[in-house]
């Protein structure tokens, strides 16, 4: 799995560091997601996708 986000796209909602936090984090000044890990380990699959499918923004993007 390879997984790009948009912080054009973010709008802070947080739901990508509440469903996957190691594979998510939101900047300390204006809460848009950054991307920790590009390509998450398996066991992080299911948080990833459900990250993405909770996006208000649908600013993640995933490669299977």
């Amino acid at each position: 799995m390879k997984v790009a986000v948009s912080q054009d796209m973010c709008i802070a909602s947080g739901h990508c560091t509440v469903h996957a936090p190691g594979v998510f984090d939101q900047g300390d000044d204006d809460g848009l997601v950054l991307l920790l890990d590009a390509s998450p380990a398996a066991e992080h699959s299911d948080a990833v996708r459900t990250a993405a499918r909770f996006c208000p923004a649908q600013a993640i993007q995933i490669e299977e």
